[in-house]
């Protein structure tokens, strides 16, 4: 998601190991981080992959076909909305037994039988002769999204010391954008066949990096694997680190948690039910900025917006824009604050789209637009800076604050349906709403949203 992805559970939902007594080394932490999250990578190509594929295989004027002659077929514009829309379908589908298959054989095999899926799907693409084939690939790779998203913050989240768990945590949105911006960069001058080959390189790694890392400690003593736990600690931690320590604190934390919440305790409960509307509504207006919209067609905005930059400079530009605030994001946030963060997101954002649809006003007016070809990039570069400091981050994190322990799991789950779902239905609509309202009024509509939302985190301040 967003990406947001969007959709994706915030590691802040899951409970850190605090830091142990004694010497501790950092070293191998960030290293099971770097290499789990190769699982975040491929889910990052897979959701940027769209933008320059569909400019490749759906035809601007679905009349004309020049240029596009060398492709084996082509798409029409509805199927290439499905092609979007079916990795949402995925994730959805992937989102929740990915959480109870790590609970089964552990988050060490969950993350890396993720690699499978990921594979299976590049082959279908790769060796796709029509759309159906896509369709396929693109649900499968949907699961295993969906299942990254869950599983690889959960692990991190178990391995990390205190003391690094906010910057461990940022890596698996980091690296998502590192994922999309691998394809924006790569996928701009190369045909989607060759770029489908060389993403399938990531989930290999993934494969290998996760022969390496042990599994998490918190996995083994809840499996009463005491010395397993103990010996994975200290390759996390290094071997001067106070594990008996860190293995009661494991141990205790498991038991006050032992008590299973009840669905109907997210409703009967005053509280909970208030921390839920609050954590789907902000849900709701994430994914109603048109973020991932705007990141799986960020080559067709702007080939449709004739600007007089190139499109796959302009991809390039917003991949790099968006790691770096990514990067800003995780000091930022508790610094400013969350509400000043999100009013400065919807609004600006609000004020991006509004902007983007003038411009393909005019264009449609016939209105020359020559010199001010650079504004559909100010736009969407203001646009993802904005998300990247609030609407991105913030409703995660919102929802591991506001909702208690007991129901968090169950709370989180929710979100993650929710929020795959309004990826499907925003992906899904997004080229039809151009095709019948015209890109002015679509993005009109989303702009819409953001100004809503405004209003709505402008006069909630006791929320934020």
């Amino acid at each position: 998601m967003s990406s947001s992805a969007p959709g994706a559970t915030n590691p802040m939902l899951y409970d850190p190991i605090p830091e142990g007594q004694g010497s501790t080394t950092k070293r191998n932490q960030f290293v099971a981080a770097l290499g789990i999250c190769m699982a975040a990578v491929s889910g990052g190509t897979a959701l940027a992959w769209t933008s320059p594929v569909l400019a490749q295989l759906v035809p601007a004027n679905q009349s004309d076909t020049s240029g596009l002659e060398h492709e084996s077929f082509l798409l029409t514009t509805d199927e290439g909305s499905w092609v979007g829309a079916f990795l949402a379908v995925g994730a959805f589908l992937g989102a929740l037994p990915a959480g109870y298959l790590a609970e089964k054989i552990g988050r060490k095999y969950t993350t890396m039988s993720l690699a499978v899926p990921y594979l299976i799907s590049w082959a279908l693409i790769i060796f796709a002769t029509g759309a159906g084939m896509l369709y396929a690939g693109r649900l499968v790779i949907g699961i295993a999204t969906g299942a990254s998203c869950v599983v690889a913050p959960m692990f991190i989240s178990e391995v990390a010391e205190t003391s690094i768990r906010g910057a461990l945590g940022a890596f698996f949105q980091l690296h998502l954008t590192v994922g999309i911006l691998f394809v924006y960069a790569v996928g701009s001058y190369t045909h989607w066949v060759t770029l489908s080959i060389l993403c399938a390189i990531f989930p290999v790694l993934l494969i290998v990096a996760m022969f390496i890392v042990p599994e998490s400690p918190v996995y083994l003593v809840k499996k009463g694997r005491r010395i397993d736990a103990g010996v994975a600690l200290k390759w996390f931690w290094g071997p001067n680190a106070d594990t008996q320590s860190a293995l009661q604190t494991i141990q205790s934390d498991l038991d006050a948690a032992s008590g299973e919440a009840k669905v109907s305790d997210l409703f009967t409960n005053p509280t909970n039910r208030a921390a839920l509307f609050i954590s789907l509504l902000l849900m709701f207006f994430q994914q109603f900025s048109g973020i991932n919209a705007v990141i799986f067609y960020t080559a067709p905005i702007f080939q449709s917006a004739g600007s007089t930059m190139d499109p796959a400079v302009c991809s390039i530009v917003v991949g790099v824009v968006q790691v770096v605030m990514t990067l800003a994001s995780s000091v930022l946030i508790d610094k400013a604050g969350r509400r000043i963060l999100l009013l400065q997101s919807s609004f600006i954002m609000g004020a991006c789209l509004i902007v983007l649809g003038v411009y393909f006003k005019m264009q449609n007016d016939k209105v020359d637009v020559s010199n001010i070809g650079w504004l559909p990039l100010a736009s969407v570069v203001l646009f993802i800076i904005s998300f990247s400091l609030g609407f991105g981050p913030i409703p995660w994190m919102m929802m591991g604050e506001l909702c208690a322990p007991d129901i968090k799991g169950l709370a989180s789950a929710l979100a993650v349906m929710f929020n795959w779902t309004l990826v499907f239905l925003v992906t899904k609509s997004f080229g039809t709403m151009q095709e019948l309202l015209g890109s002015d009024w679509t993005f009109w509509f989303f702009g819409a949203w953001m100004m809503v939302c405004t209003v709505y985190v402008f006069i909630k301040s006791d929320l934020f």
